[in-house]
């Protein structure tokens, strides 16, 4: 080991692509593994690609890609692919059918909750795929109403906004997922879990946010003091594994296994159900900041 190299327990292996036999090559000075690999960039080409925190269809779904995203490659074996998402850093194994070795840069993201991609451009024809969401899309040609992406398929117009276009209001964002159901791993239309929402919510808005609850705590906009002083609008509210966002100084706006919904409900009755099945309620508060 050379002086000064990290151990593996010190790198968070959910983003940083480590293992004890293979590692990133931009790791090698940092972590200890038998052997490191430069990355090949692809790009998911499903409406929804599942990571997953080892390479079977039976092992719980840690994140997915959404459409047009970038996943960066260290290996490739029995149908699977094991990398990074760029766009959040999170490590996972993807389905390589999934995936594209063709990356498209896009001109576009979807701004509609969920859109239809057709063969060719009319509402009549049936849908080649279904896309969520902040999914990245190139498009190529216009058509009425119609815009063709790369490689194939037709959106309507009021479906997308260039990429790089922000909706501020990102609890406006959050309030479109309302009666979405709750998914362990989801970051979609589909399905979302509680810091999914949040990372969709924002990244709308131009705010760039980690994946996962205890990631988010740690590293999102600014700590609020927990001193009875109130919550307000916009604030991320922590619990022991749970994240929220306030509607205003009463009301969390979250996606919830306990009532398998994105959904409204007081503050104070999440801080108390949680206190009793997790021992703790509100943990932590943070206030997004821009930039």
């Amino acid at each position: 080991m050379k002086d000064g190299m990290k151990l593996d327990a010190e790198l968070d292996p959910n983003i940083n692509p480590c293992r004890p036999d293979l590692a990133a090559a931009h790791l090698r000075d940092l972590v200890a593994a038998e052997r490191y690999v430069e990355g090949s960039r692809r790009q998911a080409v499903r409406g929804i690609v599942p990571l997953r925190g080892r390479p079977d269809e039976t092992a719980p779904q840690t994140s997915e890609l959404i459409y047009g995203e970038t996943f960066v490659v260290y290996e490739e074996k029995d149908g699977w692919a094991w990398g990074q998402c760029e766009a959040d850093g999170y490590v996972g194994y993807a389905r390589a059918g999934g995936l594209s070795a063709e990356v498209i840069e896009p001109t576009h993201r979807i701004s509609a909750l969920r859109c239809f991609v057709f063969p060719e451009p009319s509402v009549k024809t049936a849908p080649l795929k279904a896309l969520s969401l902040g999914a990245r899309v190139a498009v190529t040609d216009r058509r009425d109403r119609y815009l063709r992406i790369a490689p194939e398929g037709w959106v309507h117009e009021t479906a997308v906004e260039p990429v790089g276009s922000v909706t501020p209001d990102y609890l406006a964002t959050a309030r479109r997922f309302l009666g979405v159901p709750y998914l362990w791993g989801g970051r979609s239309s589909l399905g979302i879990d509680c810091s999914g929402l949040v990372q969709v919510s924002l990244g709308a808005a131009g705010i760039r946010v980690q994946r996962d609850t205890y990631l988010q705590r740690d590293t999102l906009g600014d700590s609020v003091p927990l001193d009875g002083r109130p919550l307000e609008r916009g604030d991320i509210v922590f619990f022991p594994g749970h994240v929220g966002m306030m509607l205003d100084d009463r009301t969390l706006l979250h996606s919830t296994a306990y009532w398998m919904t994105v959904c409204e409900e007081p503050v104070a009755d999440v801080a108390a159900r949680t206190l009793e099945s997790e021992g703790a309620g509100i943990v932590a508060v943070r206030r997004p900041t821009r930039g």
